[in-house]
């Protein structure tokens, strides 16, 4: 069996970070680490959850809305995967910026939480959402690798 791509990374020295994750055609799969792996601080379901519903409402409402393929939670816990077609990775960075700051200071209710809505509308918590969103902006505000390639051995 082939390994896929995301198996081939060391996620032993994987910091959190934005990282092009591989580029199918038009399509580009970028890695929103807001976690370092395997160091035992985990998202919880709740906070995964709260930043699925936040990021993907604002991530489908933006300038480049007609261009989002995908945005969920990564099974293991340790970030989020971002998916987006024609556009330069550069301007994906400063979108999920914008995002962030946008749910940061968003003042309202939350996305699709109701059960007609989402199978597990009870699971949600706007708070939670915005102290992860808080984290994962500052680790970009900071971050100097803008080639946006994962970390070599």
């Amino acid at each position: 069996m082939e390994r896929i791509k995301s198996f081939e990374i060391n996620h032993n020295i994987l910091e959190p970070g934005f990282y092009i994750s591989r580029e199918d055609g038009d399509v580009i799969t970028y890695d929103l680490r807001t976690r370092k792996p395997n160091a035992g601080d985990y998202m919880s379901n709740l906070t995964m959850h709260s930043v699925e519903h936040m990021f993907a409402t604002f991530a489908r409402n933006s300038e480049v809305a007609s261009d989002v393929v995908y945005f969920g939670p990564m099974g293991c816990q340790t970030g989020f995967y971002f998916l987006v077609k024609n556009q330069k990775p550069a301007d994906v960075f400063e979108l999920t910026k914008k995002i962030l700051a946008d749910i940061i200071a968003y003042d309202g209710e939350m996305y699709g939480a109701s059960a007609i809505e989402c199978g597990n509308y009870k699971n949600l918590d706007l708070a939670v959402a915005k102290e992860e969103c808080k984290g994962y902006l500052k680790v970009l505000e900071t971050q100097t690798n803008l080639e946006f390639t994962y970390p070599k051995e």
